[in-house]
């Protein structure tokens, strides 16, 4: 907040009239009129609550609200213009962004916020889906269940069946089977740091004193700076850096008397002192520092959002930024890749919708990076799948992504228990097991990818019924 120099004037009146008044005849009247009305400001309190019999009341404050900043409008502003675009989102993670000023005080610590990429996480979350977010930063339960997994440890309270060789039953297991691809790369990463505090850089004000009757007001300005940078993550490039720098501003006001009126002492201090929050500034900084930095890897122009910036002295939108929205981001599986609504109103990929057939005229049957379970939109090809092999002889490809790159071995391991999920899938729909066969896949040896269709490849090629 800043004191308008009319403000200053206005305040400055007031109190010069207050000091005349006091040196004169009707002084302790007065006197005793401003520590009354001190006094009963004092007596106004925030609203309490007994939560408990003998327990102390609890003071009640204002409920808990969504953290907007003065970045919210341009925020939204810019993820419409990247979810217009129509492409697949880009996958962003956070590293470290620290504070490097190393301003601290004893009674105070730390004067800069400590959570810069906390806040630069949340800066990324509010372009709701605009952008995905990897988690980098704190990845710890993660690799731990990871490590259950890959010693037998982990279940979901259900027996799993292991597929034995060529698509045969295998035994039961309490254990979650995992053979590893689950973890989505990221694209880019962003890091850096809070990197100035300027304390004081301009002040200004005024402090007159009459027989020990004061008054006072200024006003201050601090500044602080971040610098953030977004590096590709494959080759470790630095794609762009941005260096940012945001002003504070406050004000201090106050009337001090001390005095003796005949034989009584008067200390009267009355006053307000007022700041721009910091850590908002702080948070406000490096949402825009993300703004420009995405905006530079998605080949998305923000200036034109730059316009709605509130200015100074204008109220900031209190709306958050997801709700600002005015564009649809565009739906994405599993691996990030866009997808499309089916007939049903179910997501389903655009490279192989429910129900379209292979050139030559089999049936393609998803399966998504890694997945061996069978969900979504192709639980209604299946049930067409099981239909048409009623009727007759029908022939199915298993297809997956063309990012999926396995060891022939583990991926012959991952195709037995497609199969397998498969094979039981049609099974709870009437079609028996012994009716389905194997009539192509590729050799344990075979590394190689056999693409079948824009973005996807062959892992297994089955005839039911016949």
């Amino acid at each position: 907040m800043i004191i308008k120099p009319n403000h200053f004037v206005a305040a400055t009146s007031a109190a010069s009239a207050t000091v005349s008044t006091v040196v004169g005849s009707s002084g302790v009247r007065l006197l005793s009129a401003v520590a009354a009305a001190a006094m009963l400001a004092g007596c106004v309190s925030a609203p309490i609550q007994y939560f408990g019999k003998l327990e102390a009341p609890v003071v009640l404050g204002p409920s808990v609200r969504d953290n907007v900043t003065p970045m919210e409008p341009l925020i939204a502003c810019f993820a419409d213009h990247v979810a217009a675009t129509g492409r697949a989102p880009v996958v962003v993670a956070v590293g470290d962004v620290k504070d490097y000023t190393g301003k601290y005080s004893i009674n105070e610590g730390n004067a800069i916020t400590q959570g810069g990429a906390l806040m630069v996480y949340s800066a990324l979350g509010k372009l709701s889906g605009a952008v995905r977010i990897a988690e980098r930063f704190d990845p710890v339960i993660a690799e731990r269940e990871l490590g259950y997994a890959d010693r037998r440890q982990l279940g979901d309270g259900r027996n799993h069946a292991l597929a034995g060789a060529n698509g045969s039953a295998g035994q039961n297991v309490p254990w979650l089977p995992y053979f590893g691809g689950t973890i989505n790369k990221s694209d880019y990463f962003i890091v850096g740091g809070i990197t100035e505090l300027n304390y004081n850089i301009n002040s200004g004000g005024a402090e007159v004193g009459v027989n020990q009757v004061a008054l006072k007001a200024r006003t201050f300005s601090q500044s602080v700076g971040v610098d953030l940078r977004i590096v590709d993550t494959k080759t470790l490039m630095v794609v762009r850096t941005v260096s940012l720098t945001k002003q504070f501003n406050g004000y201090e006001v106050g009337f001090n008397v001390f005095r003796f009126f005949n034989s009584k002492l008067f200390d009267i201090d009355i006053g307000g002192k007022g700041q721009e929050p910091v850590q908002l500034g702080v948070r406000a900084a490096l949402e825009e520092g993300v703004v420009r930095l995405i905006g530079a890897v998605t080949k998305v122009d923000y200036e034109p959002c730059m316009v709605m910036r509130p200015g100074a002295g204008e109220k900031i939108q209190t709306t958050p930024a997801s709700q600002l929205r005015k564009v649809d981001n565009p739906l994405v599986d599993v691996s990030g890749t866009p997808v499309q609504a089916g007939q049903s109103g179910t997501a389903v990929n655009a490279a192989s919708q429910t129900g379209a057939p292979l050139t030559g005229g089999l049936q393609q049957l998803p399966f998504e990076f890694g997945a061996t379970v069978l969900g979504g939109g192709t639980l209604a090809l299946i049930d067409q799948i099981a239909a048409a092999a009623k009727k007759g002889p029908t022939e199915v490809m298993l297809v997956a992504r063309d990012t999926e790159s396995w060891d022939g071995r583990k991926r012959d391991d991952l195709t037995n228990q497609r199969i397998a999920s498969f094979t039981s899938a049609l099974a709870n729909r009437g079609i028996a097991p012994a009716a389905i066969s194997v009539t192509w896949r590729p050799d344990a040896a075979d590394s190689s990818i056999h693409r079948d269709g824009p973005g996807l490849q062959e892992i297994a090629k089955l005839r039911i019924g016949g």
